[in-house]
């Protein structure tokens, strides 16, 4: 039988220094896993190598707006480690300007984030992987992809999210043959760092849309990351999962 089990295998995780990230963290290293905390936050990554120590926790800190600096670091990764098993690119940055108030500087650093990167970022374990006939890489995308934005993430932010979901199926149908298998996770309203600052009507209004009533706890979105990013998934690629309490029901 099949179990949640990373053992003797290599994830890097991007935005792993806490959040929705660091709960993937744990889950990695409970599953027998070896975490590569990628995070531009080395203070709070070198918290979870304290935790689980150098054998279980290595940390990377990594500018994930450039993408030469991606390619450089995550290929010293690779040398370092032989294979890549997994990736999971947690990280990214919100924007909340209402769309004619946008300015080419924030759409340029949002979709450097949050498209560029990931982009970077996969390509740059993509032939290991292949060559290894074994991948798992999750994404981390948001409902605002699928409704336009408007909970909290606007325009740019939902154009980031939705160019991801796009180029999470194009990994998937390339990726298939060689069994590296390409997921998305689109999480609604969680409490992290990005949501700790929301003023009460905001809040108010966004728990309204969702069934479930509440925020999600960021362990609740890693669940299904994880899921994704173990053999449990083994026959799934390509798909796009909601974890959103609700709030869309497709």
């Amino acid at each position: 039988m099949v179990s949640m089990d990373y053992s003797g295998k290599n994830y890097i995780v991007t935005g792993g220094a806490g959040g929705i990230g660091g709960a993937v963290v744990d889950g990695i290293v409970s599953g027998g896993g070896h975490a590569v905390i990628v995070d531009i936050n080395e203070a709070g990554a070198r918290k979870y190598q304290e935790k689980y120590g150098e054998d279980k926790v290595t940390v990377a800190a990594v500018d994930l707006s450039n993408p030469a600096e991606i390619r450089e670091k995550f290929g010293a990764l690779v040398q370092k480690f032989g294979q890549i098993h997994g990736l999971i690119c947690v990280a990214g940055i919100v924007s909340t300007s209402k769309f004619e108030d946008v300015t080419q500087a924030e759409w340029d650093r949002v979709v450097a984030i949050n498209l560029t990167g990931v982009f970077a970022s996969i390509q740059s374990v993509f032939t290991n992987m292949k060559e290894h006939s074994y991948g798992r890489i999750v994404v981390v995308s948001s409902v605002a992809a699928q409704v336009g934005g408007g909970l909290l993430g606007t325009s740019v932010y939902a154009a980031s999210k939705g160019g991801v979901n796009s180029l999470i199926k194009a990994v998937a149908k390339e990726g298939g043959p060689y069994n590296v298998a390409c997921c998305g996770v689109c999480p609604a309203y969680t409490k992290t760092a990005i949501t700790a600052g929301m003023d009460q009507d905001r809040h108010n209004r966004i728990l309204s849309q969702i069934p479930l009533g509440r925020p999600a706890d960021p362990q609740e979105i890693a669940n299904l990351i994880l899921f994704y990013a173990s053999d449990l998934a083994s026959f799934v690629t390509g798909e796009i999962g909601n974890a959103d309490g609700g709030l869309r029901m497709d």
